[in-house]
């Protein structure tokens, strides 16, 4: 189903029919907390985004989304799948109906986009899946003043991807291309199947018989995998634009952008807020709440993925692995 761009969806926005408080579990020690946590500045200067030139698209034939995977999306893709009867779920849930009306609603009232048809957009996206080494899903432009974008992928489908107006009138051309990477990187990484549980599950678990006692645990599983899934998109992003500070431009922008204010948004300072929130929530008390905080959320904090993307950018696997692109 879908994969949401939108930097943070709480599940009372996925499912209004219940909600409950998170159950944290022991916070660390503040010493303990502070070495997991540290950020450095990008070291760009101060002011507007300029994106780079764009590269031309690699031949990247040997790409695999393991070599991107975040480690956490490996982790608790590993958990998910040792749910028992999780597969079995998901099908008893998501029925030929359902999937038929999810797939009318959003293309009925949206705009293919094609060589013919946007054909600017289309190249962008063309691009990004010829650099991460998949095919390019159908692309949409839906008329929408959210700013989001997102994957729909059912089973035995093309999947198609999905871009509000907004989001198009916010971000730079190359800023979009970095939106499209991040939802190709859901298709690259196989995320749709649980995309699938995590939305189907969390909606309808209530109203089967017998589910409603396991949807809680269901749900705390699923939305971790959700967050780290989306990290794993980010480097998606990063892999196609090759510019951390579009990717991380991206991210400010949904957490706070509009049209008029873009060009006096900056990245240096929006890093500097992730250093604080970092700061503030380093010791026992801080990491509780924050933990508490994040877990109601389907998507991590755009302060925290800025930091990851960051952090990330200055690795040598990223590194090593744009090399291996570039050959």
């Amino acid at each position: 189903m879908a994969a949401c761009l939108s930097p943070t969806l709480p599940r009372q926005a996925i499912h209004r029919r219940r909600c409950w408080t998170p159950k944290p579990s022991s916070p660390p020690s503040t010493a303990t907390y502070n070495q997991r946590h540290r950020c450095r500045n990008i070291g760009t200067s101060s002011g507007a985004i300029s994106a780079r030139a764009s590269p031309a698209a690699p031949v990247t034939q040997g790409l695999d989304a393991d070599d991107f995977r975040h480690p956490l999306d490996k982790q608790n893709t590993l958990l998910l799948k040792a749910i028992p009867g999780l597969n079995d779920i998901g099908k008893a849930l998501l029925g030929p109906v359902s999937e038929q009306v999810m797939v009318l609603q959003n293309i009925g009232s949206s705009v293919l986009v094609s060589e013919n048809q946007l054909p600017e957009l289309h190249q962008l996206m063309t691009e990004a899946a010829k650099i991460l080494n998949t095919e390019a899903p159908d692309f949409y432009i839906r008329q929408n003043p959210v700013p989001n974008a997102y994957t729909l992928a059912i089973n035995g489908k093309r999947p198609f991807v999905v871009v509000h107006t907004s989001l198009v009138e916010l971000l730079t051309r190359k800023e979009l291309q970095a939106v499209l990477a991040h939802e190709l990187g859901h298709l690259k990484c196989d995320h749709g199947v649980w995309l699938t549980f995590a939305n189907i599950l969390t909606m309808g678990a209530y109203t089967v018989p017998g589910l409603g006692m396991v949807a809680g645990f269901l749900e705390e599983q699923l939305f971790r995998w959700l967050r780290a899934a989306e990290l794993t998109c980010d480097r998606a992003a990063l892999l196609v634009v090759q510019d951390p500070k579009v990717v991380i431009s991206v991210l400010m922008k949904l957490a706070g952008g509009c049209p008029s204010l873009s060009d006096q948004l900056n990245v240096n300072a929006f890093l500097e807020q992730a250093r604080s929130y970092d700061k503030a929530s380093s010791n026992p008390v801080g990491w509780y709440i924050r933990n508490a905080q994040t877990r109601e959320l389907s998507h991590p904090l755009p302060v925290m993925r800025a930091r990851e993307m960051d952090e990330w950018s200055r690795s040598q696997e990223y590194r090593t692995l744009l090399q291996k692109m570039l050959r």
